[in-house]
């Protein structure tokens, strides 16, 4: 049977040509048969439903935290825009200016408790530095391209950074009592860091400026609530230095999230956060007792022995996660994890 006979057969009509019909218009019958098929196919597989990943609530969106200079005080916001390197609130990005000593090296709260009361705001093209007992320094958002560009390192790789200038170099230096120190900003045409060259479980095109190694770090409410049942003294979730806190999920429930997805944002789950002396900073004092609460993370948040390659001796508690799909978080917003 030919084509065009399968046509009309299909739609109703006889196979054979209609007698004193001519057989150029049983063609153009047939032919608009065939179209009319594949229409019909076309528009059928549009209109089924296409197959889902499927979805399931495990949490919410409780706070989001941008910390715009690495290991100085975090600004929470209520929503932000979830880049490849990070968050960001309008000129606020996540970890995009640093301080360094006169040999380029970075220097933090491990080092200098003090930084954690440093706190860098933006409003309208003014951006402003603060902290207890000083006098605020205004600074351009964008410091001048006559400022020098300076080559830095954030543990042991080599960055750029652009000079914030004299005026933020005296600031710095003269609230840390420690001579020598200059504020230094990430710049769009900068060559970023590989988080791969930090932990090989990393893909190749996950990359940061001056955070440690993950553009995103995600802890939950219950698991900051189960370490301070354990400890004499409580601590707070700024102690973790979160990007994304969770509410109403379970205990340690962020370990196994391998992928999720907040509003239209999917982030990827890379790695447990391995925790320092960072952690026995106290936010409000900037003093650190060296001990708690990571004497306490050690007694029961040590990695199996079979990873201690990866991970070495030290607590985990949070997890490190790469961004899949950009997009804007919001506190509030439903947290899915996907499924297959």
């Amino acid at each position: 049977m030919g084509a065009g006979s399968w046509a009309l057969t299909l739609f109703g009509f006889s196979a054979f040509r209609v007698p004193g019909q001519p057989r150029s218009t049983w063609l153009s019958v047939a032919a608009l048969g065939l179209a009319a098929v594949a229409l019909g196919t076309v528009v059928w597989r549009r209109a089924r439903p296409r197959r889902r990943r499927r979805l399931q609530q495990v949490g919410t969106v409780a706070q989001l935290w941008i910390y715009p200079i690495k290991s100085c005080k975090g600004v929470s916001v209520s929503e932000a825009e979830c880049t490849a390197m990070g968050l960001r609130y309008g000129h606020l990005r996540d970890r995009f200016w640093l301080v360094i000593n006169e040999e380029g090296n970075m220097v933090t709260a491990r080092q200098e408790p003090r930084l954690v009361l440093i706190s860098l705001t933006c409003e309208d093209d003014t951006l402003t530095l603060s902290a207890a007992y000083t006098k605020d320094l205004l600074l351009p958002i964008t410091p001048p391209t006559t400022n020098p560009l300076l080559q830095c390192r954030v543990h042991g790789l080599e960055i750029q950074g652009r000079d914030c200038g004299e005026d933020a170099a005296q600031w710095v230096s003269s609230f840390l009592k420690m001579q020598s120190c200059r504020l230094v900003h990430f710049e769009p045409h900068m060559r970023p860091r590989s988080s791969r060259q930090m932990r090989a479980v990393f893909r190749t095109k996950d990359q940061v400026a001056y955070s440690d190694a993950s553009p995103f770090l995600v802890l939950s409410e219950a698991s900051l609530e189960d370490l301070n049942s354990r400890l004499e003294r409580r601590v707070k979730v700024t102690n973790f230095r979160p990007n994304i806190v969770i509410s109403g999920c379970g205990v340690y429930a962020e370990d196994s999230w391998n992928e999720v997805l907040i509003g239209d944002v999917e982030l990827k789950r890379v790695m447990p956060c391995t925790r320092c002396l960072l952690t026995t900073v106290d936010p409000d004092t900037g003093i650190s007792d060296r001990k708690e609460p990571l004497e306490t993370l050690k007694s029961y948040r040590l990695c199996d022995p079979s990873e201690q390659a990866l991970y070495g001796k030290l607590p985990i508690f949070g997890q490190y996660f790469a961004l899949e799909n950009p997009g804007t978080v919001r506190v509030g917003d439903p947290v899915y994890l996907l499924g297959q």
